[in-house]
């Protein structure tokens, strides 16, 4: 038998808001739309009694009944949401968009092409005011058509190919470059590139840079050895200890993300190694400063891509179409011990 204590609980409505803070229905709606138009003191009593009712805003009704047609929902769309520089990013943007309450829906594309298509499609079909994309394809067609219907996106991480959109990235191609000239400074040659697929443009574009040191120091990039394709720590692991069984193994390694110098540092502790051969990686870890020797970074301002990119889409969302920018954010070189062992001999 149902009892009235066990009965649930009726939504509250916005006419009991309106009633509990003495305004009308119209301001209410003005107040929870983040209109303006409303004296601060009034809206303080409207969210005061939001709270106290636990009123809860239909957001796709007001969507309807707004003029902007606005959910108040964005969509972040990353690489997958257990990577922690992936993490980081969504901070980002959701600090940024929840100070304009609106709410962010996050998917995980696991560098899956396909997958990313019917992600994006489903944000779309969703009404969502705007997407933030790390895309993984490298045929952005598919983008053309919601692009030009006025759907606002920001790329972040990795640039867009063909289509003409906002993107916020970190400097990959100079980072990489800086820190392979690090390795060669201090007598390497052969240094092994550990990347992820190569159709990935960061992997791509921090090849590129690794590639840069080699012609600016005017050493053969024969010297180099680059193994692409890496999509875990374990595989990250088993392609370093196929390297350094070599007869002619290498004396340095630049692993190009945080989960491939993962599987490089498991890979050089396994073999007692960790104190001869350099290692320098893509991406900040955490305790990556209490190994010893402690692992020498790249770090990528991971929240600051994450702002950054919130920021552009809701100016763009504001102020209507603007030219795209290709926004860099700056990494930090971490030095740590481990990229500054030097080559033997």
């Amino acid at each position: 038998m149902t009892t009235p204590r066990d009965s649930p609980r009726r939504a509250s409505t916005m006419k009991q808001v309106a009633a509990l803070a003495g305004v009308g229905t119209k301001t209410v709606s003005r107040v929870v739309n983040g209109e303006p138009r409303v004296a601060p003191e009034t809206a303080e009593r409207v969210w005061d009694a939001v709270r106290a009712l636990d009123y809860h805003v239909d957001m796709r009704a007001g969507s309807l009944r707004r003029a902007d047609g606005r959910t108040r929902t964005v969509g972040l769309l990353v690489s997958s949401v257990n990577n922690p520089f992936a993490g980081e990013i969504h901070r980002g943007v959701e600090d940024v968009a929840r100070a304009r309450g609106v709410a962010v829906l996050t998917a995980s594309l696991h560098e899956e092409p396909e997958r990313e298509v019917r992600a994006v499609e489903d944000f779309i079909s969703r009404r969502l005011d705007g997407i933030i994309l790390a895309s993984t394809s490298t045929d952005m067609s598919y983008l053309s058509t919601a692009v030009t219907q006025g759907m606002q996106m920001v790329f972040i991480d990795r640039r867009p190919l063909g289509v003409s959109v906002d993107s916020v990235t970190s400097d990959n191609r100079q980072a990489a470059a800086r820190a392979t000239g690090q390795l060669i400074g201090r007598g390497h040659r052969r240094i092994a590139f550990l990347g992820e697929r190569s159709s990935i443009r960061t992997a791509a574009e921090r090849h590129l840079g690794f590639m840069d040191a080699y012609g600016e120091a005017g050493i053969p990039t024969g010297e180099a050895v680059v193994v692409f394709g890496l999509g875990s720590a374990a595989e990250a692991q088993r392609a370093l200890g196929e390297l350094l069984d070599r007869r002619e193994p290498p004396t340095a390694v630049f692993a190009s993300q945080n989960l491939i110098t993962i599987g490089a540092l498991h890979a050089l502790h396994a073999r007692g190694l960790q104190h001869a051969i350099a290692l320098i990686g893509f991406d900040d870890l955490e305790l990556a400063d209490l190994l010893v020797p402690g692992v020498t970074v790249i770090r990528q301002e991971s929240q600051q891509l994450g702002r950054v990119a919130a920021e552009r889409m809701f100016r763009q969302l504001d102020d209507g179409p603007l030219p795209p920018e290709q926004i860099i954010v700056p990494t930090a070189y971490i030095e740590r011990g481990s990229g500054e062992i030097r080559a033997p001999g």
